[in-house]
Formats: structure tokens, sequence, C-alpha cells
């Protein structure tokens, strides 16, 4: 959850870590640190935004450096638990993005052994263990270290008087860019993107030791060989582009995103994989998992396929019988809880497939096959352009298993997204902002379109917002309905749109004011409603791409008019690499 980013060359390490950890804030933004070694090892670190205490960061000198940019799970929030943490004596410095399980018990040893904790966070063990293990090498405390974590972890580590990093993870991911007389580590490419195209994948286990003329990997005490992969992102992708904010900036870029997806096609090993399958078992979490029931709804009744889900977080601990292809879906290729399903599936000899924005990702190295979506980076914390590029990728499964017989439609589909990006919501903006609570309602494919609507306006607006099948507010949430719980409606041509339309009658009588999107040129539904938004009336496929951009561009407008920070939304971080 939280970001790490290192360097060691012949730059000023602190302009780069900066830059870094303002890359990577979208993992986490409770506080900022970073830690340097010039003439001797200094460390600044603050709670909140980086912009907010990087002209105090800027005093720092060397060319050797780690930073880190949290999100709190051991401690709250302050100066003392900001990353980076020391030994007892002031000369080593860690950082570390993951969990480590025992750290209680590690810590009570290492008090009785007269260490000094100065902060409530686990990461603060590892700084000491080292500290134990050190005697003028580093990468030997290190590693000296490792057994004794139990949990998950990315940890970068410095020490006085040495121009060197120690890198080492397992189940946190870590990349490392390779520069002329330089090297760069961070959690995730887009630190990098500045300075290097050349990257190494850490795979977990292996202890990387660090210097700017050289770098070396071990995995179980042995160097091994990690291959140069070529980034194909660039730092454009990552800046604003003249948006008010990256989440705006990423639904106008959905049109692309998803054309991009659909025309990368599917290879061939792929293809094979879907067409053998006789049932499908879906993975993910979050976004991720709404589109997967997305897909259970559209495969199941179009392609006449049997399909499960589940939910990542469940799956490890709830594990339901296997059989078939299990594919794992996440944006980051990093989401711990998916990861861990993924690995339990492949111990049932299950064939596994990755759909993930992130090539050299984890998921992409656990799973048997990977199919990419073509998103490019996403920086603001809640999923939107990555959701529909999910479903084009789902939609492609779907394509293959009915014979190509949505080519057309799939291949014209971002046109129809463009449409609807320049809508007015206005209307709804104005119900919504002032509502405390809100429903969102659909019914088929349409249902789990509703429930990421509502997720989206709880993730950046604050209200709350539940998702439910229509059908299924008279089985209790009725109660709720007043004239101030306005409920957001989905109903398009189709088998439900008889019965949709009665609910939303219901909820009319309840005096809940409804904003209806339904296809253009639909006057009955817009009769029954306070609102309506047309949306373009073509193909159920598109209409549930271009119904879930109109809800993107509902919540961003709400976030907006309550003046909320839409890219940092409280308590939360974009890539979730803890359980």
């Amino acid at each position: 959850m939280c970001g790490i980013v290192g360097y060691v060359g012949r730059r000023e390490a602190t302009p780069v870590l900066i830059q870094g950890l303002k890359r990577l804030e979208y993992r986490g933004y409770d506080s900022f640190g970073i830690a340097t070694v010039g003439s001797a090892l200094e460390v600044y670190k603050k709670t909140g935004r980086i912009s907010d205490g990087e002209a105090g960061a800027a005093r720092l000198q060397g060319s050797t450096g780690i930073g880190h940019t949290r999100w709190a799970t051991h401690g709250e929030p302050n100066d003392i638990n900001a990353h980076p943490h020391m030994d007892c004596e002031g000369k080593i410095a860690v950082v570390h993005n993951g969990v480590i399980e025992n750290y209680s018990e590690l810590k009570r040893q290492l008090q009785e052994r007269g260490h000094i904790f100065r902060s409530e966070t686990d990461t603060e063990v590892i700084v000491h263990l080292i500290e134990e293990h050190y005697g003028g090498d580093l990468l030997a405390a290190v590693n000296a270290t490792l057994p004794s974590l139990q949990g998950s972890y990315a940890i970068l580590a410095i020490v006085e008087d040495t121009q060197q990093i120690v890198a080492a993870r397992d189940a946190s991911p870590l990349v490392l860019g390779i520069g002329d007389s330089e090297v760069f580590a961070a959690s995730d490419m887009t630190p990098l993107l500045e300075y290097t195209e050349r990257v190494i994948y850490l795979e977990d286990g292996d202890v990387a030791d660090i210097t700017p003329d050289r770098l070396d990997i071990y995995h179980g005490g042995r160097r091994v060989e990690r291959p140069i992969e070529l980034i194909n992102w660039c730092v454009e992708d990552t800046r604003k582009g003249g948006f008010a904010h990256y989440m705006l900036k990423e639904i106008f870029e959905q049109p692309q995103s998803f054309y991009e997806t659909i025309r990368a096609g599917v290879d061939d090993n792929v293809r094979q994989m879907i067409m053998d399958a006789d049932e499908i078992t879906l993975v993910a979490c979050g976004t991720s998992y709404h589109t997967t029931l997305i897909f259970k709804y559209l495969a199941e009744s179009l392609c006449n396929i049997s399909v499960r889900t589940e939910m990542g977080s469940e799956f490890k601990y709830f594990v339901p019988p296997l059989r078939g292809l299990v594919i794992a879906v996440t944006q980051s290729g990093e989401t711990a809880d998916t990861i861990a399903a993924l690995k339990m599936a492949k111990t049932r000899n299950c064939p596994t497939l990755a759909i993930t924005n992130v090539q050299g990702s984890t998921v992409t190295r656990v799973a048997d096959r990977t199919l990419l979506m073509r998103a490019g980076p996403e920086i603001g914390v809640a999923a939107t352009k990555s959701y529909t590029a999910q479903l084009a990728a789902l939609m492609q499964i779907i394509n293959l298993r009915c014979d190509g017989a949505f080519n057309d439609v799939l291949s014209h589909a971002h046109l129809a997204i463009g449409d609807v990006l320049l809508y007015d919501v206005r209307d709804a903006v104005a119900l919504c902002s002032m509502a405390d609570h809100a429903f969102f309602v659909g019914r088929g494919a349409f249902y789990p379109v509703a429930m990421e609507g509502a997720l989206k306006m709880k993730e950046i607006s604050y209200v709350h917002a539940e998702g439910y099948a229509a059908g299924e507010l008279k089985h209790g949430p009725f109660a709720l309905l007043t004239p101030e719980t306005p409920v957001v409606a989905i109903c398009t041509p189709g088998p439900t749109y008889s019965v949709m339309a009665s609910n939303i009658k219901e909820m009319k009588a309840r005096k809940a004011p409804v904003v209806a999107l339904g296809v253009d040129g639909d006057k009955e539904l817009a009769e029954i409603v306070d609102i309506f938004i047309p949306i373009p009336n073509t193909h159920l496929l598109v209409q549930v791409l271009t119904a879930s951009v109109v809800l993107q561009l509902l919540a961003y407008h709400t976030a907006c008019a309550l003046q909320r920070d839409v890219d940092k939304p409280r308590n939360l971080a974009k890539s979730v690499t803890v359980e």
C-alpha cells in the first residue's frame, strides 16, 4: 500500500526521491520521509502531503538515498511513525512496504536485548534486526535479518559512509531502473519513467546489492541474473495534461484505452486456454470484482458458459471447489488477495490467466498466461480507465466464445464512450451533493454497474451509497427511502425493462427522487423520473460501458461540488498490496 523509492548514482538524491515519491503518492499519502547519505546519514520525515514538506526535505544532501510515502497499517499517521526508520545509533535507515506479521514478538525480543523503539510501526523491527547483524557488511546484515521476518516486504536499506542500497522483496513489489552509472528502485515503474526505459523486476526472495556501478542480485544466497526489460510507458502518461484532476484525465482517456485493449487482441496461447475452458472462475477485489460480475452476467447469457466470481479477500480462507480456468483480474498486478488466490488455484492444477495493466507485475509471473490491458498508468486512486480496459479484455473473451459475433460492436464501442464524456450531469450532481445517502440500482449486467457507480460515489465524494439489484430494495432497504435519499437507476431496453420501470415507480411512491439512465428517446422513462440521463441506444455491451462512464462523471462532479480531494480520497490507496 505504501510507496518506496531509492537512488544511488551521480545525481543529488533528494530531488530524485521527492519527485519519485510524488509519482507514488497514489499508493499512500498519510506521511512521507527520505534519508540520504552524504557527509552523514540524514533523515527528514513529516506527516501530510509531500508538497507540504518538500522544502524541509530539500536540505538533505548526498547521492545515495531512500524515500517512503505511507499508507498506515501499524500506528497512526504522525511524524514519528513515518518512514524511514533508524537503528539505535542512527547509522542505518530502512523504508518498507508490506506487513511484518510477527513484529510484536520480534519487538519484545529486541527490547529485551536493549533496543529502543521510537515508533509504533512494524517496520522498525527490521532496522533493529539489521543493526544487530551489522558488522560493516550491509548485504550480510540484511540477509541475516530476512529469515526472521514473517509477512510481506519490499525493503530498501542504507548505512552511513557507503554509497550502497540493499533491496529485498517478498510478496511486495519492487522494480529497479538501470541508468548510466546510476540505479533507481521503486514500488512500481512510475518514478523511473523520467530517467530510464530499462527495468528489472525483482522476484520474491530476491536480494539486490546496489551501487552506482554494480548491481548484484541474489536468490537463496546464490547470485542470479534477472532480465532487463523495456518500459512501454512514457512520463507524459503520468502528467495531468491540463485536466483539473488525474481522475478526470483518466475518464477522458477511456475511449483510447478501451480501443487499444481491443486492438491488441488475444494471442494464440491465451485464445486456446479460453476456448478449452468448460468452466471459468474469476477472482478480483474492489472495482475489478465488479467487472467480473458484469462478465458473469454477460458470458452466461450470451455464451452459455458457467462462470463463478470470487472475492480475492475471501477466496484464500473459503476456497471454492475449483475446476476449469481461473482468471485473476487486477489493475496493478500486485493485489495481495488476488495473487494469493491465484497461487492457491495453481496448487489445484487449474490453468490460470491474469488480466492486468502492468507487464512484469507479480501476477504476470504467477499466472500461466497474461491478457494485458492497454490503459497506461492510472494515477487517480479511484479506478476509471482501468475498469473499462478490464471490461475490454473480458468482453474479448466473450467475443471469442461467441465465435466473433461482437467484432463490429467492440471495434466501434470507443466511439460511444467518447459520445457520453461531455454529458451535462449538473442536475443529478445537485441532487446527490445534497444527500447523505444514495442508492444505485440496476438489473442483470447493470446491477454490478450500479455497484460500481455506488463505489465511485462513496470513494471520492464520501456520500454513503449502496448498489443493489433493483428488485431487492423492497426486501429491506425500502425502509431507508426518503425525499432526501436519491436513487440512481439504470433502465435500458431488454427483458427486465418493464419490471425495472415498475421498481422505479415503487421508489417514487416512497417519495425518493430518482435519477434514471435510459436510452436516448425513452419518453416513458423520462416522464416517471425526476432526472433523465440518456445514453446511446446501442448494443448491450456498449450500454454497460456508457452507463459506467456516466456514473463516473456523476461521482467526479459530485465530489468536486463537495470540494473533496478527488485524486487522494481519505484513507484509501490505489494498490492494495497487504491483506
